[in-house]
């Protein structure tokens, strides 16, 4: 007995059955109009915008983002790229800016000519100028763009860029590494779609009663995927890790609801062998009686995500909810009226599974439960360590191939120029001169800081403003703020980096309190921070919420411990095995996979203490009932965690993306791990405590003492 029955046993059945009887009734209409909502929705799925930008997720308070405000609503200067020019001409690196210049949406090209006539000679500059654009046979442009870092008018922008210059040129930014990963992302996505459903096919062929179950289980849910995708256009844009994700996601976790529903009509077949339509309606009611309440687990792993201040998580949260509901319709609707068109088909496609149950196996872990209780504490306790010490990457760059072009002119800028990450300073325009020198000149002495790049730094205090080129002024001053550049060698989300930053806002702060400090580094700064408080929130709100719905269930004090401690063992093996092999994940992946696997998982749990409750209370013995709880559901535990390694395993080994791989292999690997735990540790639990339970759970009254 799953959640489901457990929260509407005796409850309403008769209008769930009646329920059931109509959906049967109207299969054929509730098929056409499946087939006509797949209209909108793919059009909805079209003209859902994605965002490539990480960045753009962090909270909108925070001084780091209301300083890139300020940048655009000031200097119209929403993204900018270091521009490499090698083996170039003075005079053809100047045409070549001028068609920069004429591409849309590009508002500056700094260079040396920004500064003084490409007729002076560039040794005759300020060795800050002529270090700063110039390193060996190469030269290097600033281009400021007037929309943000992951518009689409930057990214079309960053192409026009691409087709004008040469193979000797190399464009480097953030707005480049978006543009990047957007291609990549969307040459990718299709095929993990596929590699999905192809590999949950094999599974399910080999694990279901038919060959064409396959077929029909993922026709259903590939209907409810896209309208899932389709409605994502109500919130305006998505990210493209849930682009990515939500497909394979959503197969994954709700690939049990479907395969329920098919069982549950096999059963009752067997009661109602010439009344298909009367077992149909049958095995809808229990359906829905076992989904629904099966999915609040896995919908409150997605809600943990949505208390998270990076609102990546609220953005996947809320887009997998859905999954998880449309999932839930689909199977009790669409499902039930294709297996009811294709009857006659499944039944002369029908076999025997390939996959048996495993008689021997319940006995062994029951007479060997000791061993399998100190197997678990002996893991539980390092894999504690192990997952809490797992180095984890924050550096965007890192998530993706290095023979992308981004990432190339990335390595050349750090290479030739020692540039790492640039910072962005914005100060009052009214500040003394003198305290403006002597904020620079603190800062210069900073290690790490190559060159402070300001008005004051290029043309010194001795030339008036009015001699000073419009353009660099338009750069570098607004009504209210001036804008100084920081040229640093220390890589963006380098522990070097941050505690540059740290020492940069407060020298910036003693001569300016309303001054900032902005940039990609600055911005990651504040993403390392966020993320490991919303760490911590979303696993708390998701064990949290999970204890209180499996205490609701069983109304029992002990079995919401138990069945908590044997996932978040599994979570923990799964988490710090990257420990063992020297694996760093991206920060994300730290922070989300564990309230999806304890969300997606706890199922297996709840579905054999479900069975171990219902023999206990009826009189079983301890060690009868345990027996019959493990050997009724490893079947039914096996095939769930396979389909959902299946979705995810073969995405993690395909994408290029890194982002994507680690978060799917780690997904498809807690799976089986998930269904280890509660095959192998959760008996014995039952064994150890079984005396506890009896008397702190409600549903226990009738068990006897042995």
């Amino acid at each position: 007995m799953t959640v489901g029955h457990k929260c509407l046993r005796g409850r309403g059945g008769w209008i769930l059955e009646k329920l059931g009887r109509k959906i049967v009734q109207l299969h054929i209409p509730i098929f056409v109009v499946s087939l006509l909502l797949l209209i909108p929705a793919t059009l909805g799925y079209i003209s859902t915008r994605v965002n490539y930008d990480i960045l753009y997720y962090l909270p909108e308070e925070i001084e780091t983002m209301q300083g890139q405000d300020i940048l655009v609503d000031e200097f119209g200067t929403g993204a900018y790229s270091m521009f490499i020019c090698e083996g170039m001409e003075n005079k053809d690196v100047a045409r070549l800016k001028e068609k920069i210049e004429q591409i849309d949406h590009v508002t500056q090209v700094v260079w040396y000519d920004t500064v003084a006539d490409i007729s002076i000679p560039m040794e005759m500059l300020p060795e800050k100028i002529r270090s700063a654009f110039n390193s060996g046979d190469s030269t290097m442009m600033f281009i400021i763009f007037d929309t943000t870092t992951s518009a689409d008018e930057t990214m079309e922008a960053i192409q026009e860029i691409r087709k004008v210059a040469g193979e000797q040129c190399f464009l480097s930014g953030m707005s480049a590494v978006v543009t990047d990963t957007k291609e990549l992302a969307e040459s990718e996505v299709m095929i993990y779609v596929i590699i999905a459903v192809v590999l949950s096919a094999i599974v399910l062929a080999v694990t279901m009663e038919s060959w064409l179950i396959p077929v029909l289980f993922l026709s259903s849910i590939g209907m409810a995927v896209l309208y899932n995708m389709g409605t994502n256009m109500f919130q305006g844009e998505i990210s493209y890790i849930t682009k990515a994700l939500s497909a394979v996601l959503q197969l994954g976790v709700t690939m049990d609801y479907f395969i329920f529903l098919w069982h549950s009509y096999q059963e009752q077949l067997r009661s109602l062998p010439e009344d298909h339509p009367e077992a149909m309606a049958k095995a809808i009611a229990a359906t829905i009686k076992s989904v629904v309440g099966s999915s609040v687990t896995t919908v409150a792993g997605f809600i943990a995500l949505c208390f998270m201040s990076f609102t990546l998580g609220l953005d996947l949260g809320i887009v997998m909810i859905k999954g998880v509901v449309f999932g839930v319709i689909s199977c009790v609707t669409i499902l039930p009226s294709m297996i009811m068109m294709f009857d006659k088909a499944l039944e002369k496609t029908k076999h025997k599974p390939l996959v048996g149950d495993f008689p021997k196996l319940s006995a062994f872990v029951t007479k060997h439960h000791v061993a399998f209780a100190v197997l678990f504490i002996v893991l539980f306790i390092p894999f504690a360590y192990f997952q809490a010490n797992t180095d984890v990457y924050y550096n965007l760059d890192s998530s993706l191939p290095e023979n992308l072009p981004s990432i190339q002119a990335n390595t050349k800028l750090n290479e030739e120029y020692d540039m790492g990450a640039t910072h962005m300073i914005l100060i009052d325009k009214n500040l003394d001169e003198k305290q403006k020198y002597a904020m620079m000149d603190e800062i210069e002495r900073l290690d790490g800081v190559k060159q402070v790049l300001g008005l004051e730094t290029v043309v010194g205090p001795t030339i008036p403003q009015s001699m000073i080129p419009e353009k660099l002024l338009n750069v570098l001053e607004s009504d209210k703020h001036e804008l100084m550049l920081i040229l640093n060698e220390y890589a963006v989300a380098s522990d070097e980096v941050n505690t540059q930053i740290d020492a940069l806002q407060s020298i910036v702060k003693k001569y300016d309190p309303t001054g900032m400090v902005v940039g990609e580094a600055p911005c990651t700064k504040d993403l390392i921070e966020i993320t490991n408080q919303d760490f911590n929130v979303v696993n708390a709100v998701s064990i949290v919420l999970v204890f209180a719905i499996i205490l609701f269930v069983f109304k029992s004090i002990s079995l919401p411990v138990i069945l908590v401690l044997v996932i978040e063992g599994a979570i923990f093996i799964n988490m710090g095995i990257p420990y063992l092999t020297g694996t760093e994940l991206p920060f994300i992946a730290s922070i989300v996979i564990g309230t999806i696997q304890l969300g997606a998982t706890v199922d297996y749990a709840i579905l054999m203490t479900s069975r171990y409750e219902t023999e206990r209370g009826s009189g079983k013995s301890k060690a009868e009932a345990i027996r019959i709880a493990h050997s009724t559901s490893i079947r039914p535990i096996m095939v769930s965690a396979f389909s959902f390694f299946a979705a995810t395993f073969g995405v993690g080994l395909y994408s290029k993306i890194d982002m994507i791989s680690s978060l799917c292999l780690l997904m498809a690997r807690g799976a089986l791990i998930s269904m280890c735990a509660v095959l192998l540790f959760l008996p014995a639990m039952f064994w150890i405590f079984d005396g506890v339970i009896c008397k702190t759970s409600k549903n226990f009254k009738g068990a006897k003492s042995k």
